[in-house]
């Protein structure tokens, strides 16, 4: 068995090198771009959507108080004779803002149920993404590595084993003629040789 490599190129190794650099590089991007959009997305929740529901409650607590006043104003001061005034613009504006209020409060109980759910499902994403990061940061330098050592021993193999490589071709061609030789051996005999064979 023939002890020596057969080394023709090192392009595919290179090839290989080249991807695995750009594969790291564009997942430590995309990893990176995953942690930042779902922090935000947890602040956005947690801080933005809650301040802003319950500054609404308050607002709309606000309104609902003064629709109050504006209708006991309208049913105290508008009041003719022993008629009741209708009062029906400030009765809509209280409905308006009850219906308000009660959307603000929906709003921030949702808020506040999934708050911690959706806490834990962005923890649990990225303990996840923990391995994948081991993965870029020590995997894939350690591979990168093991490329550059492979690629730097196969070129001074194939400068050390050039020479030689080309005898090797002329032992090949020098094969050429046994083997012909061979294919004349096996070859039929001939007519005269065959007539030669029967008269002796």
């Amino acid at each position: 068995m023939s002890t020596q490599a057969d080394v023709k190129s090192t392009d595919t190794l290179a090839f290989v090198k080249e991807a695995l650099i750009t594969y790291a590089h564009d997942s430590g991007q995309a990893l990176s771009d995953i942690e930042i959009e779902g922090q935000r997305g947890i602040d956005w929740i947690t801080v933005d959507r809650a301040g802003y529901w319950k500054a609404e409650i308050r607002r709309a607590a606000e309104a609902v108080n003064q629709a109050i006043k504006d209708l006991e104003h309208c049913r105290a001061y508008k009041k003719v004779g022993d008629s009741t005034p209708s009062c029906a613009e400030e009765k809509k504006q209280l409905e308006k803002a009850r219906k308000r209020l009660a959307r603000a409060e929906e709003k921030a109980e949702l808020v506040r149920r999934w708050t911690p759910v959706v806490l834990q499902q962005f923890r649990e994403a990225c303990v996840r993404l923990v391995r994948f990061r081991e993965v870029i940061d020590v995997d894939c330098p350690r591979t990168l590595a093991r490329l550059e050592k492979m690629i730097s021993a196969l070129e001074r193999y194939r400068s050390v084993s050039g020479p030689q490589g080309g005898s090797e071709g002329g032992g090949s061609a020098d094969a050429a003629p046994i083997t012909r030789q061979l294919d004349e051996q096996n070859e039929p005999p001939s007519e005269q040789t065959a007539a030669a064979e029967e008269e002796s």
